[in-house]
């Protein structure tokens, strides 16, 4: 089964580069090695969002999550998400 896990944080005002730069630089890594994909997106408002896929169970407890940046760096807690893949209808 695939499972992606979501992230995503809101930069304080003009510091979103900051925080972007942050996220790509942290390292994933699981019992199995890293993600079978990983993807980095920016957003209006300093957001960012990282979105990492595993051959996980959508309740594997194992399953790393990125950490909280730094308070000063995010106006908010991280959201987090995970999503399990279906099948085509």
């Amino acid at each position: 089964m695939t499972v992606a896990l979501m992230w995503e944080a809101r930069a304080v005002e003009g510091r979103g580069d900051e925080l972007l730069a942050w996220a790509r630089a942290q390292e994933i890594h699981g019992v199995d090695g890293g993600p079978v994909r990983r993807e980095t997106f920016r957003a209006p408002q300093d957001r960012v969002l990282v979105i990492t896929w595993w051959d996980a169970a959508l309740d594997d407890a194992g399953l790393p999550e990125l950490p909280e940046p730094d308070g000063e760096l995010v106006t908010r807690a991280v959201h987090r998400w995970r999503f399990e893949s279906v099948e085509r209808a």
